[in-house]
């Protein structure tokens, strides 16, 4: 029978474990922590929860307050849930790396967001921990969570995460792959391990740039580098984060993140986010590199649905240079959307101006070929539309033929790359073609992407 809960804050934690079943994970068991399933989709409710309850005991918070935080978006979306329960106002601070749908998720809570820059390390006045201790100041009856050296933090996962993986494990435990944000998932589970089951591995995943795997493994602390993946990862070493109770380090790329999560999903049914996909591939090489039989946990850190627009995106994960398609040795190279592979957006002449800007909205693209007979005969722009739109009122049901440019600015496919150059000095895009044959549009951010790519 299905619990009833007395309110949406009593339905976190007690998350489900499920076994991975279709990936190898050599002679191991490997299970993941559905965190997915807490309310506010992540495994930061926990820590949200305690943080906000330590501090309304110590007296730090009360009727009429402001939560200040830092944070890459789920400890935010977790203070939202629970600041929204407790009529606190909420001001997060965020870098700008952060997925749009945690952005729309955190306002639709009533959270106010700033946003700052993610190129900068602490102590410069724009990272985004050191901007929210400077808003704490400045905020009357303001609180500064301040995950990363809370001592609530860890003590959700001492208390509350540890216990219940260990009995769901049923007291059967080899090791537990996690990765570090503030660092209080691995310091309370690994305190909880440490003194209930001792000879526990506590197994961290890192992204590559990334300083802690580094330090774990020889002792030094490296120059940070940058990374994709949200959530997981530090340029330095929160105080929260006890690395002492790691063995093992495994430091992971970008595309093998995304690639373990984009699998997990096609294979397991899991729709997990970009950390979990970290955590995964550690934790499958980890499992793969052992000798005997052993039980491994995991934890699926949040859902995938955060990340629709970019890591489940296979337009987003090209113009990162992090999937690969077939190579034609030319400007086709630079296509996003190849009308080969049926992913061109595309309009008929005969369809009103409506439809077309529809298509616009909701593929975020500001210009379609007009396609007849599956010959290229026109392309419409937002410049089309705006002429036509702005002179009658009744013009979006007017047909595409009537706005579109028929003169088009086509280019061939094995033309040299610096023959864009002057098409987008004319403010056109290139429309690329393989004789009579569509092979796609070229636009400057397109250039741009394929240059940045090049360069890695």
């Amino acid at each position: 029978m299905a619990a009833t809960y007395r309110n949406v804050l009593a339905m976190i934690g007690d998350t489900p474990l499920v076994e991975v079943r279709h990936i190898d994970t050599g002679p191991c068991r490997l299970f993941l922590k559905l965190e997915n399933q807490n309310p506010g989709g992540s495994i930061k409710d926990r820590i949200a929860l305690s943080m906000i309850e330590a501090a309304e005991r110590e007296g730090k918070i009360g009727p009429g307050g402001t939560l200040i935080e830092a944070t890459a978006g789920n400890t935010g979306l977790g203070l939202a849930l629970v600041a929204a329960q407790k009529n606190y106002r909420l001001l997060l601070v965020i870098p700008d790396k952060m997925a749009q749908e945690k952005v729309f998720h955190l306002k639709a809570l009533g959270a106010e967001v700033r946003m700052t820059r993610s190129d900068v390390g602490k102590g410069h006045p724009d990272y985004y921990q050191d901007m929210a201790a400077r808003l704490t100041r400045e905020t009357p009856n303001a609180f500064y969570v301040n995950q990363f050296a809370n001592p609530a933090n860890p003590r959700a996962h001492e208390t509350g995460t540890g216990p219940e993986i260990w009995r769901q494990m049923e007291q059967s435990l080899d090791a537990v792959v996690v990765g570090v944000g503030s660092g209080g998932t691995l310091t309370g589970v690994g305190r909880f391990m440490k003194q209930t089951a001792p000879h526990v591995e506590m197994v961290l995943a890192d992204p590559k740039g990334s300083v802690l795997a580094p330090l774990v493994e020889t002792g030094k602390v490296i120059e940070p580098g940058s990374w994709l993946v949200e959530g997981i990862g530090e340029d330095f070493v929160p105080p929260n984060c006890d690395l002492s109770l790691v063995k093992h380090a495994y430091v992971v790329e970008d595309r093998e993140s995304l690639e373990a999560a984009r699998e997990l999903l096609r294979l397991e049914g899991i729709l997990a986010g970009s950390s979990s996909g970290t955590l995964l591939a550690a934790a499958l090489r980890h499992c793969r590199a052992q000798t005997r039989p052993k039980r491994v946990v995991s934890f699926v850190c949040d859902s995938g649905n955060k990340y629709l627009s970019k890591m489940f995106n296979d337009f987003w994960m090209l113009d990162q240079g992090l999937l690969d398609r077939p190579q034609r040795g030319d400007l086709g190279d630079l296509v996003p959307r190849r009308h080969e592979e049926r992913a061109t957006v595309t309009i008929s002449p005969d369809d009103t101006l409506n439809i077309g800007y529809g298509r616009m909205k909701l593929y975020d693209i500001s210009q379609l070929p007009v396609l007849e007979n599956g010959r290229i005969v026109g392309i419409l722009d937002e410049s089309d539309l705006l002429m036509v739109i702005a002179k009658d009122a009744e013009g979006f049901a007017k047909p595409v033929r009537e706005a579109m440019t028929s003169k088009l600015e086509t280019i061939d496919a094995g033309a040299p790359m610096s023959d864009l150059l002057p098409i987008f000095a004319r403010d056109h895009v290139a429309i690329v073609m393989q004789g009579p044959t569509l092979v796609g549009l070229i636009t400057r951010i397109d250039l741009l992407n394929h240059l940045r790519r090049s360069i890695r």
